[in-house]
């Protein structure tokens, strides 16, 4: 099927990787809002426009799309964009990554080389499992979540929408991370993460609260 990546950033660049590695799906360009990539070349592909091409590209036989954006918050509402137009939202798996059959899985996923999926894992929707990141056996991974490279999560952690856990860090078993919650680099998580707070340290503890509101 012909692709498109939206988002022709470093992660843009970072999912055409895992894509052409899959050999799935056949990228045929990039859509970006930043005008000033708009005709450049970024892995060999064509920035092409913004979402406004939606429609002439689906007419051009286009079928799916995948968002490369790194903030949580906007890859969703980019995904809600691109589904309205009528795409399929398509993940990409690198083949080195490691997923249990009987882990669930939704859609415009990104994992990433060496990733780790262990049994009855649930990932949701928009989420990021990048480099190495570990997700251990009945993990539940909120929808726009970022693991970032190495992050580890034990058995049984519940990661909330929108959340981050930053490079490295680790979670202790069957803790709650909130939604649009921070978990800083290299931090260890041994108590459940409010939402909208960010935690750093080892224990890792809580350095400010945001307000959160949820995407529907």
């Amino acid at each position: 099927m012909d692709v498109i990546i939206a988002g022709a950033g470093g992660h843009g660049r970072v999912v055409l990787d895992i894509l052409r590695a899959a050999k799935k799906h056949n990228v045929v360009g990039f859509l970006d809002a930043n005008q000033d990539l708009h005709g450049q070349v970024v892995g060999g592909l064509n920035v092409l426009g913004n979402l406004n091409l939606l429609p002439k590209l689906k007419s051009n036989g286009v079928g799916g799309a995948i968002v490369a954006i790194g903030d949580n918050r906007v890859r969703l509402s980019y995904a809600r964009k691109l589904k309205a137009a009528g795409l399929k939202l398509i993940n990409a798996i690198h083949p080195s990554a490691i997923v249990s059959s009987t882990a669930t899985l939704g859609e415009n996923l990104v994992i990433a080389p060496g990733a780790i999926v262990c049994t009855e894992a649930k990932i949701g929707d928009s989420a990021i499992l990048n480099t190495a990141a570990a997700v251990d056996h009945e993990c539940e991974i909120g929808r726009a979540a970022h693991l970032a490279p190495g992050a580890r999560l034990a058995g049984r952690v519940r990661v909330g929408e929108g959340a981050f856990i930053g490079i490295g860090a680790s979670v202790l078993p069957c803790l709650k991370i909130g939604d649009h919650s921070i978990v800083g680099g290299g931090a260890l998580v041994r108590r459940d993460v409010p939402p909208g707070a960010t935690v750093v340290g080892v224990p890792a503890r809580v350095i400010k609260t945001a307000a959160v509101s949820i995407a529907v």
